[in-house]
C-alpha cells in the first residue's frame, strides 16, 4: 500500500494564506475527488502535498518520505501528477509522448528497454490509443489528447495518480471516458486523487469526496456521508436539491 499523508499543511504566498491547516490521506485502492470553488486552494494543496511548493507549516509524506526532500525522479516513481496545464512543446507522435512517462525509470526516447516498451504498449492499450500511436498529437481531439496524458501517467507505473481538473473543457462523453480510465486504474490497485468541478461525476466515480472552501478542508467522507444541499450551500454558495447521489443546482444564494 502506498499513501500520501498530509498533516496540518499551510501555504502562505505574498502574505495571503492559500491553504490553511489542511489534513487528509489517500492511498492505493481508493479514488478521491477534491471539490471546491475556484480559488479554494485545491491546486496549491496538491502542489504543496507533492513537495512542489514550500509550506509555511505542516508536513506531507509520500510512501513515508517527506515530499519536500524527494528528488523529482523518486517522487515520479511513487505518484504521477497531471497539472491543469499540460502543454506539449511540439507535435510529437502519441507513442513518444506516452514514453515520457518512463523517464522516472531512467529511460530516454529512442533507448527504451523491454520493460519500458511493454509499459508504453500497455498504457496505450488501456487508454484506447493503440490505433493512434503514430499520430501527431496536434491532430487529436481534446478528448483523445486527454487520454494521451493519462497514458503517459500510466506508463510510469506509479501507484498513485494525482490529476488537477482532468476533464475540464471535455464534452460529457469524454468526461465519463476519462473518469472510467481513472476508475479502472484504481480498481486494478492504484490510487487516484482528482480535482473535479462536476459534482455528479464526482459522486458517481469517487469513493471519497474531499471538500475545500477558503483554503480549508471542510469535509472528508463518502458521497453518501458528505453530499447534501447544506454542503453545497456552504462550499459553493448555491441552492441545490440532492436525491441520493443526484444533484440539481437551482441557483445562487
Amino acid at each position: 500500500m502506498t499513501e500520501l499523508a498530509v498533516r496540518a499543511l499551510t501555504v502562505v504566498r505574498d502574505g495571503a494564506t492559500l491553504v490553511d491547516d489542511a489534513s487528509f490521506r489517500f492511498r492505493t485502492g481508493e479514488l478521491v475527488a477534491l471539490l471546491g470553488p475556484n480559488g479554494a486552494g485545491k491546486t496549491t494543496l496538491l502542489r504543496a502535498a507533492l513537495g512542489l511548493v514550500p509550506p509555511a507549516g505542516g508536513t506531507a509524506t509520500l510512501a513515508g518520505d517527506d515530499t519536500q526532500r524527494l528528488s523529482p525522479r523518486k517522487r515520479a516513481r511513487q505518484a504521477s501528477y497531471l497539472p491543469q496545464l499540460r502543454p506539449l512543446a511540439w507535435p510529437s507522435p502519441v507513442r513518444d509522448v506516452v514514453a515520457l512517462g518512463r523517464f522516472s525509470h531512467g529511460a530516454a526516447l529512442g533507448r527504451l528497454g523491454d520493460a519500458d516498451r511493454r509499459a508504453v504498449a500497455g498504457a496505450l492499450e488501456s487508454c484506447g490509443l493503440a490505433a493512434l500511436a503514430d499520430r501527431a498529437t496536434d491532430t487529436l481531439s481534446g478528448g483523445e489528447l486527454a487520454r494521451v496524458h493519462f497514458a503517459r501517467a500510466f506508463a510510469a507505473e506509479a501507484p498513485l495518480l494525482i490529476a488537477d481538473e482532468p476533464v475540464a473543457a471535455l464534452d460529457p462523453r469524454h468526461q465519463h471516458r476519462v473518469m472510467e480510465l481513472v476508475r479502472s486504474f484504481v480498481d486494478k490497485g492504484g490510487g487516484a486523487l482528482v480535482v473535479l468541478h462536476d459534482i455528479g461525476i464526482a459522486a458517481r466515480f469517487a469513493d471519497r469526496l474531499l471538500w475545500m472552501r477558503g483554503g480549508r478542508v471542510v469535509a472528508d467522507g463518502t458521497p453518501a456521508e458528505t453530499l447534501s444541499a447544506e454542503r453545497l450551500a456552504e462550499v459553493y454558495g448555491v441552492r441545490a436539491s440532492v436525491e441520493g447521489l443526484r444533484v440539481q443546482i437551482e441557483g445562487s444564494l
